[in-house]
């Protein structure tokens, strides 16, 4: 099975699953501390669902994408195969909080392949 079929078994959840909140807030507490961390984690949880390429989201937050060979993606890359629905990826800050090795994984199916995801702590340009 090629990549390109594979990407076309990627499937999302309509909205966030609810461990992914903790998750974000838990790798937010270290970059930021836990009153921010739980703060931004609240603030996500507001947001509507939106959709952005996986490349772009890679190059906006400035992340590599993790290879297939690595084992949260290769996790993700199972459920995919399985059927299951994947969860929305949430980022904040300019860095992605929760959901790398779905981003990951959808990159290296179709670097084009359209993610959803809650996108918080964006401030507009004056």
């Amino acid at each position: 099975m090629s990549a390109e079929e594979v990407a076309s078994y990627l499937r999302w959840r309509e909205d966030v699953a609810e461990h992914d909140y903790a998750a974000a807030s838990s790798y937010l507490s270290i970059r930021f501390g836990e009153i921010r961390a739980a703060t931004v984690a609240a603030e996500l949880r507001k947001l509507p669902v939106i959709s952005r390429r996986a490349n772009d989201i890679l190059r906006a937050t400035g992340r590599q994408p993790l290879p297939l060979s690595d084992p949260g993606v290769l996790k993700d890359l199972k459920k995919v195969l399985s059927g299951e629905k994947l969860s929305p990826v949430l980022v904040a800050e300019a860095d992605i909080a929760d959901g790398y090795h779905r981003v990951s994984l959808a990159y290296a199916l179709d670097p084009y392949a359209v993610v959803p995801l809650k996108l918080g702590g964006v401030s507009a340009a004056l």
